[in-house]
């Protein structure tokens, strides 16, 4: 059942939406939801949905509230439009680490105010662009997040990156979940094993898995590289790793 709320932040106001389950019970552990750069739309609505009915509360954030409200992308358009791209690619610059741990203060503290969520740790799940503010957001508040996942992200370890996440995940506490697609150009090979290489060395306790055969996006269902099979995964994964941080 979702609700639209408004969330002060430091930089504006928030539009987001609350979503459980139809017969919610009580509050429910708290999961924030990042979209992929394509913003709010009706698959990512679907996906939340799918989440808060295995029991939690979903958090779903407009990422690009500091430009525009709610759907960014015109009924009809996508992603791949070049009448679209460019505005999406003009937003998405915006969203700087700084103005990542703003916004994540932010819903941190609507969290802790809205009666949907229970006390406690939260899980928080990214796409694409996003899985970086996953991984960012449990790498600033260790002791709040449980487990972070990212699916089919993007650019997560550039070597000439100076905000490469690399530089932070060390103080990362919760459980980590990378779900990538094999053959993602904007995720190589050497991105991951840079990745995987920090993590290690910081004993985090992370799982890496390659969707095989699944191309980047591979999760939204409005797009042409979704893939049926590797979605369903994705949500059994990102399922069992709730169970076991949140529900544990």
């Amino acid at each position: 059942m979702p609700r639209a709320i408004d969330i002060p932040a430091a930089d504006g106001t928030i539009d987001a939406h609350i979503v459980t389950p139809d017969n919610a019970d009580g509050p429910l552990p708290a999961v924030l939801l990042f979209t992929d750069i394509g913003g709010l739309r009706p698959c990512y609505h679907e996906k939340a949905q799918r989440i808060a009915d295995n029991g939690y509360a979903v958090l779903m954030p407009n990422v690009y509230y500091r430009d525009a409200r709610g759907a960014v992308v015109p009924e009809g358009k996508s992603f791949r439009d070049p009448d679209v791209r460019p505005t999406l690619f003009e937003y998405a610059g915006h969203l700087t680490p700084e103005a990542q741990s703003r916004d994540f203060a932010a819903l941190l503290t609507c969290l802790d105010d809205q009666a949907e969520f229970a006390d406690g740790k939260l899980g928080v799940v990214g796409y694409c662009m996003t899985g970086a503010f996953a991984l960012r957001m449990a790498a600033e508040h260790p002791k709040r997040v449980a487990a972070a996942a990212g699916f089919h992200s993007a650019r997560l370890a550039e070597a000439d990156d100076p905000n490469s996440l690399v530089q932070v995940v060390g103080t990362i506490e919760g459980r980590v979940y990378l779900g990538h697609a094999d053959k993602d150009e904007l995720l190589p090979p050497e991105q991951i094993a840079r990745l995987d290489e920090a993590l290690a060395a910081a004993s985090v306790h992370f799982t890496t898995e390659l969707y095989k055969g699944a191309a980047h996006g591979f999760t939204a269902k409005d797009a042409p590289s979704f893939n049926a099979a590797a979605d369903d995964l994705h949500h059994k994964r990102l399922a069992l790793l709730l169970e076991e941080t949140l529900k544990a």
